[in-house]
């Protein structure tokens, strides 16, 4: 492990607390009425670590947008010395002005404004900017860079502010910055700076890189009951629309009320299946050998379908982040059925008939907490194919630290805010409808940890999470013909764009097939898809 990684690893050791990362204070603020600039263009406050402790340096300034509560930190890094090996930080040797407001004309707070790259030494690298309301290069003294084998690669993120809002720009955009490695076993750890892309992305973004752990150390990864006291904390309030009918249930619930296995070539003989999925296929690939479908007689068939939330459970995959220096904490939810897709072309809502309907409805929510600090950064919300991350700034919460999240009607994907998300374009999409009702579900009742891989026997995962077939069979209705029964009810003005519409529907939203388990998803191992 690196000299970084101890460090956090000694003080957690000693102290008996995580690492804090420093507080930051204004450098200078950027306004947000600039003629001429991309919508959503609110403006952006640069800042700098504060109170730096004795012995530590800072590694570069961060930035936020000006519509937003601050919600920021930035790491400083300490050398442990090693009589054997160079110092891991080195001063720069020189500055380049990457950018300046000067030639803008731009009316700021605190002055101009100056954004400054290090010149780092040979074997080195820089991890981040220096940004100052003066014209004069700062002093060398002032920020560190890294040795060259502690650091690792980024990419642009969520973008901040700019003059076009083009990542493929030659204008001045900034972005938030992460790592490019991400997943369970990368060691890249981010540092809360920027980038910057002026007059070019790809030559830009490779002028300042994150740090790298050398070791997978876990260290400050969270124990089991550590984990039990961060979903008890953390563990979101999930609100269904007050039309929903599709609700979740715990996996045994599904089996026991008369899910069935089938396997291929024996059809007209499906087996009932274990409440804790014992007899399900272990292992293996997605190979259309078996599946899931629901009970065969129609009144069970039915009641199935409609879940038992009082029974629902979620389900936790624990898992380090960021080179251990985050955990994030997946929290599955499984539904039996998930409902028809309803669509909005321009004025006129109209059902999709059959379209969206399928067995088996895997949804997930994922809290990225601090092991510097246990602090909630980030919630990931789930939407179909996708989804995005929210800032805990940005999050309603209840009860104190339960984030909010609101299950869209049918479909359950997962928005943090109530109303309507339209999935197209131009006034034509498949309406995703949230809204608060007494229908809720506290994630954090009766919860399970079906899988934290870096505890090792600790947590034994329950066998149903190793069946990598599909947890619902494919589609026996025609598509194309449910198409058709919509498109017969529509003003002839709007049947071209609504074809044009249905062109683009994801498979996902078709209800092709019945999706496969949370392990078998890309993002058990790796980061989430946004």
């Amino acid at each position: 492990m690196g000299p970084f990684s101890n460090l956090f690893a000694n003080i957690l050791k000693k102290d008996k607390k995580p690492l804090k990362p420093l507080p930051i204070e204004s450098v200078f603020k950027l306004p947000s009425s600039i003629p001429n600039f991309p919508p959503g263009n609110h403006g952006a406050t640069f800042y700098e670590p504060s109170s730096i402790p004795e012995g530590f340096f800072m590694l570069g300034c961060y930035s936020q947008t000006n519509n937003k509560p601050l919600f920021g930190w930035i790491l400083a890094g300490k050398s442990v010395a090693n009589e054997t090996s160079p110092s891991a930080l080195a001063m720069p040797t020189d500055y380049s002005l990457i950018w300046s407001s000067e030639s803008h004309k731009l009316k700021q707070d605190g002055g101009n404004g100056y954004i400054w790259l290090p010149t780092p030494p040979e074997g080195y690298k820089a991890v981040g900017y220096v940004v100052t309301n003066s014209p004069e290069k700062p002093s060398v003294h002032k920020i560190r860079c890294v040795m060259s084998d502690f650091t690792d690669a980024v990419e642009v993120d969520n973008w901040v502010w700019g003059l076009d809002k083009n990542i493929n720009s030659n204008n001045l955009n900034l972005f938030e910055s992460r790592p490019k490695d991400r997943g369970i076993n990368a060691l890249s750890v981010p540092t809360g700076s920027f980038v910057v892309q002026n007059g070019g992305a790809p030559n830009d973004v490779s002028m300042v890189y994150c740090l790298r752990n050398t070791k997978n150390n876990l260290l400050a990864m969270p124990n089991l009951s550590q984990v039990k006291a961060l979903i008890q904390n953390y563990s979101p309030k999930v609100y269904f629309h007050p039309n929903e009918e599709y609700f979740p249930s715990s996996v045994s619930w599904f089996f026991q009320n008369g899910a069935l296995l089938y396997e291929k070539g024996k059809e007209t003989t499906p087996s009932l299946i274990e409440p804790n999925g014992s007899n399900l296929p272990q292992g293996g690939s997605n190979d259309d050998s078996y599946w899931l479908d629901l009970p065969i007689d129609n009144p069970a068939k039915e009641r199935v379908k409609k879940g038992d939330l009082e029974e629902a459970r979620a389900y936790f995959h624990i898992k380090p982040m960021f080179g251990a220096t985050f955990t994030d904490i997946a929290l599955w939810v499984f539904y039996p059925f998930n409902g028809p897709a309803r669509a909005k072309v321009e004025i006129i809502n109209v059902s999709l008939g059959k379209i969206g309907e399928h067995v088996g409805d895997w949804e997930h929510l994922t809290l990225r907490v601090s092991n510097y600090n246990g602090e909630l950064k980030k919630v990931y919300f789930s939407e179909h194919s996708g989804g995005q991350w929210i800032n805990s700034s940005d999050i309603e919460f209840e009860n104190g630290n339960k984030p909010v999240a609101y299950a869209s009607l049918h479909g359950h994907a997962f928005y943090s805010k109530p109303g309507l998300v339209l999935q197209g374009s131009g006034g034509i999409g498949i309406r995703n409808d949230t809204a608060k009702s007494k229908e809720v579900m506290d994630t954090g009742v009766r919860p399970v940890v079906v899988a934290a891989e870096y505890l090792g026997s600790l947590v034994a995962e329950p066998p149903w999470l190793n069946y990598s077939r599909k947890w619902g069979p494919k589609i026996s209705y025609d598509i194309n013909k449910e198409i058709k029964k919509v498109r017969s009810v529509l003003p002839r003005v709007i049947r071209r764009a609504f074809d044009k519409f249905v062109s683009g529907l994801p498979n996902e939203v078709l209800g092709e097939d019945g999706p496969t388990g949370p392990k078998m998803k890309n993002n058990w191992s790796g980061d989430e898809k946004y």
